[in-house]
């Protein structure tokens, strides 16, 4: 391993881990070109054979040539390989292999130092068949799924009308055409922002990804459209692709995705917010219909017109039998009404003090009557007196007063007072 110190002023490097022991470089004693070459060549070349999974991007069978070049790319990176191996070995593993077909090689890596470009020296070269691809899909499928990339309580409602869509799709292909088509025609002031990028072969994933973070980096737009035609299992793997669908989880804009026909089931179809059958069945589902939303409105505007009328008639019948009751026909008979009330009631309270007052009156006459009737007066008034001694004592015996003693004889009108003088009385002065 190539490594480096500062040492005394100096950068000091050297590499570790070949021929048994460091060797040191300086500035005062560098390394030529050619021993940097061989030592990173025999550094690499310490990794040994390994196995390596990757798609052709590019095969080069020169004619006469026993060599043939491959160029091995990531499908999920923008990283690719030079990969040798003899015509035999290529025939013997791969006959039949094309640019975009997925291999597994055996290789060991190698570094030209001439030219100081690493490559990889194939002696065994699988094609992928289908079921291998099925079962990685699976594999894939469940890994995801295990992650919650396909909870449905993650996805997120379309907007009812779209301001503007962002398509990702093949450059002037029959899906981007059909959703234009169909969404201008659901819809004419629709607006689109378009990135056309492949959608099969080894660079297809690498810019739909790119175009997925372009267009959900753009404010302006409020859903993204994946569309793509039909085709094989080995046409629409970029779409399965785990860096593709992670990326369309990761969106902060709503994914529709339209990838083939019905039957066809990428795994982005799961991730997405949306999973439309074909591109025309996306441009329904994200774009609703003019003539539908005008009908549907007409219709709407005809209940609550009906509504507001059937409201209307009957309040006026209400109105109709409140103003027919007699209280708001002639307001005045109310008032007849509590007036007549009124009038008897006070007949009524009138009769009764009278009677009440007459009552009273004839037992004052029959008190006065019979207060008069016991008066002392009254007996005086018949000729009768009172005789009082001088203590005011009312004298009822002769006994009860001597010879000598005073008397006050009360008479109907005046008094007389008199003196005892033994059995007559004699009388005085009369007051």
């Amino acid at each position: 391993m190539i490594n480096g110190v500062q040492r005394g002023g100096r950068r000091v490097g050297w590499v570790s881990g070949v021929g048994g022991g460091a060797a040191r470089s300086s500035a005062e004693e560098p390394w030529p070109v050619r021993v940097v070459s061989q030592k990173v060549g025999a550094w690499i070349a310490k990794l040994g054979w390994v196995w390596v999974d990757g798609q052709v991007a590019q095969i080069s069978r020169r004619p006469g040539a026993t060599t043939v070049f491959l160029t091995l790319r990531d499908p999920s990176a923008d990283l690719s390989l030079t990969v040798t191996t003899n015509r035999d070995v290529l025939d013997a593993g791969a006959p039949e292999l094309r640019e975009g077909a997925r291999v597994v090689l055996h290789a060991k890596p190698e570094f030209y130092a001439a030219r100081g470009t690493l490559s990889l020296r194939a002696d065994e070269i699988r094609q992928v068949g289908l079921g291998e691809l099925l079962a990685r899909l699976e594999k894939l499928k469940k890994l995801l799924a295990a992650e919650g990339l396909f909870d449905r309580a993650r996805k997120r409602r379309l907007p009812f009308l779209p301001g503007r869509i962002g398509l990702v799709t093949g450059r002037a292909s029959a899906a981007e055409r059909d959703v234009l088509t169909n969404a201008r025609r659901r819809w004419p002031a629709v607006e689109f922002r378009t990135v056309n990028v492949a959608v099969q072969g080894p660079s297809a994933v690498p810019q739909i990804i790119d175009a997925l973070k372009v267009l959900d980096a753009d404010p302006s737009i409020d859903v993204i459209i994946i569309a793509r035609g039909g085709g094989g299992i080995e046409d629409l793997l970029p779409f399965s692709d785990e860096a593709l669908c992670r990326a369309v989880f990761a969106c902060r804009t709503p994914v529709v995705s339209a990838i083939g026909h019905e039957t066809d089931a990428p795994l982005v179809d799961y991730v997405a917010d949306l999973r439309a059958s074909t591109p025309t069945d996306a441009a329904k589902r994200v774009v609703p219909d003019l003539t539908e939303e005008v009908r549907l409105i007409g219709q709407a505007r005809h209940r609550l017109e009906r509504a507001v009328r059937n409201l209307i008639d009957r309040e006026s019948h209400r109105l109709d039998g409140l103003r027919s009751r007699p209280v708001l026909a002639r307001p005045q008979v109310m008032v007849e009404h509590r007036a007549t009330e009124l009038a008897g009631l006070r007949q009524r309270a009138g009769r009764c003090l009278d009677h009440r007052l007459a009552g009273a009156d004839d037992d004052l006459r029959h008190t006065l009557a019979r207060l008069r009737a016991l008066s002392p007066a009254a007996t005086l008034d018949r000729g009768y007196a009172i005789v009082q001694r001088a203590d005011g004592h009312v004298v009822r015996a002769a006994a009860e007063v001597g010879k000598g003693d005073p008397l006050r004889v009360r008479l109907a009108d005046g008094e007389l007072a008199a003196t005892v003088d033994g059995d007559a009385v004699t009388r005085t002065t009369v007051c």
